[in-house]
């Protein structure tokens, strides 16, 4: 079975290491040139799986009513994701933590209402990872309230053998990739690279992008949010993605 790229990579990152504690890095190095191992993968080649990969927003909108209709009690989750556009296990995380938070009576030291902001920031050691890293959401008050009076934390495991039973599959990723695409109606590619936890290691993005400095962002996005949280609640639209 041919291994994603992810996989692949993570395989490289390992055997790197393994290589380097056991002194044999040189000929590990030798062995990527020989196979023409590369750490990067074809850009051209990412474009064309994704243009193959047969998902068009029709079909993605069905899966998110089938989810949401099917299993009520992920409902929410489910539209924090749209309207966030987190990857599947830190939306996770952040929608636990805003639960958990709202019970101790202590939301504001996450979620500033006046900015509609989620300052994931403020808790380093769950969304500072050493490779992805989220620093900010911009989501609805509506979304934020329905969270915190739902209660009832979640896990993956949870949400992933309900839908294994139904025979429904996993595709949360599917809707980061959606949310980014549609994203750039209302947003600029730094923007929405930014609040999906893409910081790259452009000079741009690394020295001088501040979303601070912009002053009509927080608008943008939150009018972004609630137009990609209306579309999902459609049952046709007129193009695919």
């Amino acid at each position: 079975m041919t291994a994603t790229n992810g996989t692949r990579l993570n395989a490289m990152k390992a055997l790197a290491l393994l290589s380097k504690f056991l002194g044999r890095h040189d000929t590990y190095k030798n062995l990527l040139h020989k196979y023409d191992l590369k750490w990067t993968c074809n850009t051209d080649d990412l474009i064309i799986e994704r243009l193959l990969k047969g998902t068009n927003a029709n079909d993605l909108i069905e899966w998110i009513q089938t989810v949401k209709t099917t299993f009520t009690e992920f409902a929410v989750f489910v539209d924090y994701i749209v309207a966030t556009g987190l990857r599947f296990d830190e939306a996770l995380q952040s929608y636990n933590l805003i639960i958990e938070l709202a019970k101790q009576n202590r939301l504001d030291d996450y979620y500033k209402a006046e900015k509609e902001v989620l300052e994931h920031f403020r808790f380093k050691k769950i969304f500072l990872r050493r490779t992805k890293k989220v620093f900010i959401s911009f989501v609805p008050k509506q979304i934020i309230q329905a969270i915190a009076s739902n209660g009832a934390t979640i896990t993956k495991d949870s949400i992933r053998k309900k839908l294994q039973r139904k025979a429904i599959r996993f595709r949360f990723s599917d809707i980061r990739e959606f949310c980014a695409s549609r994203s750039v109606k209302h947003l600029q590619q730094p923007e929405i690279d930014f609040i999906e936890g893409r910081v790259s290691s452009t000079v741009f993005m690394r020295n001088y992008f501040n979303p601070t400095l912009i002053n009509d962002l927080k608008n943008r996005a939150i009018a972004n949010a609630n137009e990609l949280l209306k579309s999902v609640q459609t049952a046709q639209i007129e193009c695919t993605v």
